[in-house]
C-alpha cells in the first residue's frame, strides 16, 4: 500500500512544524506542509492578529495561486491542521479542502483557546475528529478531546544531560510579549533577583505595528518601552543553547489562555524548574512541588522549590508527553502496530 500521506497546514511560530514534519517522516508517513497564512512575513501576521478581514484578500489570491495548486496534487489519507492564532484559512477554504481531499481523514489540533479563535468554530463541522489543549473548553463542549502539547528530541536530549551543577543563568524566558505574558514575566522576574539574580529576559515583538498596537490598548504596555523588546525570532537551536544553559524557566500564559504552554512540556523533557502563573499545572500528573513554582505575586525562598533539586518523574511519564506520543494519539495508531 506504501506510505500514508500526510498533509500539515500550521503555523510556523518557532518551527515547530519543521518538528512535526520530521517525527512524522520518522514514524513511516510521507507528508507535505503548507504553511497557515499567506505570509511569514512579522507584519503580515500582525496585521492578521489585529483583525483577520484586514488580510482576507491576500489569503484569497494565496490560496488559488499556490495552495490550491499543491492540495490537488496528490491524494492524501490525512489532512493535519494546527490550529493557532495566525490561522488564515476561511471556512469556504477549508471546505473547499475537503471536496478536494475526501478519502483523508480530517484532523484539527487547537493550539489556543475558543476566546483568542472564535472564528475557527466555523471550520469543525469539516473535521471528522477535533482536538484542544484547553481544559476548560474540553470540559465545556464535547466536540473537542482533551490534549496537552509535547516536547522535542531536542529537549529530551537535553534531559538526558541534565545532570550539571554549573548553571550560566539561574532563570531564563523567551516568548512573544503578549501583553498579559510581558507583565507576568517581569513581575517574576522582579521578585527573584534576589534569589536568581543571573537571568536571560528576551520579549520577542514580531513587528513595530504589533507595538504600537499594544501601546495604544493594552494597560500592561503602559510604562514599556520600546527598547525592552527584541525583533529579531531567535533560531530554536539558540533558544534550545540557552535552555540547557539554564537552571530554570520562566514561562506565563497569554490572556484567555488556560492550556499548557509547549514551554512548560519543554520543561518536562529537558528535566528542568519552571516557574509559571498558570495554577492549572497543578492539575497535570508531572506536578512536582519540588520542580514547579506557582507564581502568585511572592516569592518564598524556603520552599521546597528552591531547597531542593530536580526530581526525576517515572519514565511513563516523560513518555507521555513527547512529540512521538502525540503524533500518535492524534493520528489513533497504537504502539504494537
Amino acid at each position: 500500500m506504501g506510505q500514508k500521506k500526510i498533509l500539515l497546514i500550521a503555523p510556523v511560530f518557532f518551527d515547530y512544524y519543521k518538528d512535526i514534519l520530521d517525527e512524522l517522516c520518522d514514524m513511516g508517513y510521507e507528508a507535505d506542509y503548507i504553511c497557515d497564512t499567506y505570509s511569514n512575513s512579522s507584519f503580515s501576521k500582525a496585521l492578521g492578529r489585529v483583525n483577520k478581514k484586514l488580510i482576507l484578500g491576500s489569503m484569497k489570491k494565496a490560496f488559488l495561486r499556490d495552495i490550491l495548486p499543491k492540495i490537488c496534487a496528490r491524494k492524501y489519507d490525512f489532512v493535519f491542521v494546527v490550529a493557532g492564532m495566525t490561522f488564515a484559512f476561511s471556512t469556504d477554504m477549508v471546505k473547499k479542502i475537503r471536496e478536494i481531499q475526501q478519502k483523508a481523514e480530517f484532523i484539527l489540533y487547537q493550539w489556543d483557546s475558543e476566546e483568542n479563535l472564535p472564528y475557527v468554530k466555523k471550520i469543525h463541522p469539516f473535521f471528522d475528529r477535533i482536538y484542544s489543549f484547553d481544559p476548560v473548553d474540553c470540559k465545556e463542549n464535547e466536540i473537542y478531546t482533551f490534549l496537552p502539547l509535547f516536547y522535542n528530541r531536542q529537549y529530551e536530549k537535553i534531559g538526558e544531560h541534565s545532570k550539571r551543577r554549573k548553571w550560566k543563568y539561574d532563570c531564563s524566558y523567551i516568548g512573544t510579549a503578549h501583553p498579559q505574558k510581558y507583565k507576568s514575566i517581569n513581575q517574576m522576574s522582579e521578585a527573584l533577583k534576589g534569589l536568581m539574580p543571573r537571568q536571560f529576559v528576551y520579549h520577542y515583538m514580531p513587528s513595530n505595528l504589533k507595538y504600537f498596537y499594544h501601546k495604544l490598548f493594552a494597560k500592561e504596555y503602559h510604562s514599556a518601552r520600546f527598547s525592552e523588546f527584541q525583533k529579531e525570532k531567535l533560531p530554536g537551536s539558540v533558544s534550545a543553547k540557552i535552555f540547557e544553559e539554564s537552571k530554570c524557566i520562566l514561562d506565563a500564559p497569554q490572556a484567555g489562555q488556560r492550556g499548557l504552554t509547549i514551554r512548560t512540556m519543554e520543561c518536562l523533557g529537558a528535566k528542568r524548574k519552571l516557574i509559571t502563573t498558570n495554577i492549572d499545572v497543578k492539575n497535570y500528573d508531572f506536578y512536582r512541588e519540588s520542580n514547579i513554582l506557582v507564581f502568585q505575586g511572592e516569592i518564598d525562598g524556603t520552599s521546597v522549590f528552591f531547597t531542593k533539586e530536580y526530581e526525576d518523574l517515572p519514565q511513563e511519564v516523560y513518555q507521555k508527553y513527547s512529540l512521538r506520543n502525540w503524533l500518535m494519539t492524534l493520528l489513533q495508531v497504537t504502539k504494537n502496530a
